[in-house]
């Protein structure tokens, strides 16, 4: 473990930093590169909302960030306390340096670096009315944070990333979930092993797909494990993974456009699947 790493974990510490050169702004300003988070086993969330959220639900911080001039503010506080009594270091920061660091010029005032939770595939085990998502080699950080997000949003388990995926922990990728990473179980394999994972899967696994031949609204998704599998944004299901698939399915285009946006289309066929598989929501809607 590096001086820095080790500076970052050590117990009850405070700091104020207003240089850039700081191995401690240098360490997390490392942290927009994927090499590095993979590393430390972190990553990056804004915002005083987010940050609450994940310490409300357990999330282990490392270090949290503060604009010098949200000193003061009652919540930010109670945050940076909770931050010392987990055994994290608190920086007092300026501006340029929040900027820095998130790659803003008008950063929130409030960064916490966390620790990442990856959910073993062995450990998942879908049972009754489950909604699992698969997405294979998704590329793009908007749309794998808007499908986590809506993941959240209808109720469903968790999310698998199968093969070379885009990062979830990136922080365009956390920006675009607006907090539901923190509530999102996320699990990763390459696509032997998750093909294997899948022979011992009981329940529907329903992949979209150009040749399927049954519209996504024909077919019921009621009474057992659901496993929607959606394919990349360029090539879509490769033959392995759509073969594997219990049903292949459609979604009809009126227009002229021959496909939808991954994010949408996976929408479009999580909310299908809630209408049949998953019980209603009793929040708000938006």
């Amino acid at each position: 473990m590096s001086g820095p790493e080790k500076a970052m974990r050590t117990p009850g510490r405070v700091k104020e930093v207003t240089s850039l050169s700081n191995p401690l702004v240098k360490d997390i300003k490392a942290l927009a590169l994927k090499k590095y988070r993979d590393r430390e086993g972190v990553f990056m969330a804004e915002g005083l909302k987010l940050v609450l959220d994940a310490l409300d639900t357990g999330w282990a911080i490392r270090t949290l960030v503060y604009a010098k001039s949200a000193g003061g503010n009652t919540t930010v506080e109670r945050a940076a306390a909770r931050t010392v009594a987990a055994g994290g270091l608190v920086l007092q920061v300026s501006e340029k340096v929040l900027s820095a660091i998130t790659r803003r010029d008008n950063p929130q005032m409030v960064v916490g670096i966390f620790e990442q939770r990856w959910l073993p595939l062995h450990e998942i085990q879908p049972a009754g009315g489950d909604v699992w998502v698969a997405l294979d080699r998704v590329r793009d950080p908007g749309n794998l944070g808007t499908i986590i997000r809506t993941v959240d949003a209808v109720g469903a388990k968790g999310l698998m990333l199968v093969g070379e995926c885009t990062d979830p922990f990136s922080l365009e990728t956390v920006r675009a979930t607006m907090g539901s990473v923190f509530s999102v179980p996320l699990a990763r394999a390459d696509e032997s092993a998750f093909l294997s994972w899948r022979e011992g899967f009981s329940g529907l696994m329903v992949g979209t797909h150009l040749k399927g031949s049954v519209d996504y609204r024909n077919v019921d998704y009621s009474g057992t494990p659901v496993l929607l599998l959606m394919g990349n944004e360029q090539q879509g299901l490769p033959e392995k993974l759509a073969e594997a698939c219990d049903r292949l399915v459609r979604i009809p285009q009126a227009g002229r456009a021959d496909s939808l946006n991954l994010a949408v289309a996976t929408g479009v066929m999580l909310y299908e699947i809630r209408r049949t598989a998953l019980p209603a929501s009793h929040g708000p809607s938006s």
